[in-house]
């Protein structure tokens, strides 16, 4: 089944192949966190500890059907991840690595355009709990189910590049730059945002 992605606005739409998701987390990383505050999205995107909804995913499994003019990219370091998301609205869509080889998109929960019950249907309702160290609040760590995820997540990783599929990316182009110029943020910047 296919989920639709669609910014807060409309503008940017698309859909995500469930097949191809291979774990759901909440991150409560710094990182993620300042990523939400740069957006001005805090109060929406994370949970009161300040976890974020991620959906583990293949690039390959993202595919935009319009608005794509709105996508855009930062980063918080000159050397840190991606981080995509729709200008028009501030709405976040995932984070990637900086290589297009590394075929892996954490897809932001706020960009899934479905109900609780539909993600837990077709994504799985289990969850696995990653950087708790940096929650605002009690956080129940998920050790186990970490590992398991990071099998699959490996497993996935391996398929894709030993498959070739990692160059179906619709982040990257067939260079492996990424289709929008990252906006790189400066010290102070990262500093307003950071926690």
């Amino acid at each position: 089944m296919n989920i639709a992605l669609r910014c807060k606005c409309g503008k940017l739409q698309g859909e995500v192949d469930a097949r191809r998701v291979a774990a759901r987390a909440v991150c409560y990383c710094k990182d993620c966190q300042a990523f939400a505050r740069f957006l001005g999205a805090g109060e929406r995107v994370l949970d009161g500890a300040g976890g974020t909804g991620i959906a583990a995913a293949q690039p390959a499994a993202v595919r935009f059907t319009s608005g794509l003019e709105h996508l855009a990219c930062m980063s918080l370091s000159p050397k840190g991840i991606y981080r995509w998301y729709a200008a028009c609205c501030r709405t976040p869509v995932g984070n990637t690595p900086r290589n297009a080889k590394v075929a892996y998109v954490g897809l932001v929960r706020d960009c899934l355009d479905a109900p609780a019950e539909v993600l837990d249907r077709e994504l799985g309702s289990s969850y696995i709990t990653a950087n708790t160290e940096s929650a605002h609040g009690p956080v129940k760590s998920t050790p186990l189910g970490t590992a398991l995820a990071l099998v699959k997540i490996g497993g996935m990783l391996m398929r894709a590049r030993f498959g070739g599929s990692y160059r179906d990316n619709p982040f990257f182009d067939a260079g492996g730059a990424p289709v929008r110029t990252p906006q790189v943020l400066t010290r102070e910047e990262r500093a307003a945002v950071t926690p």
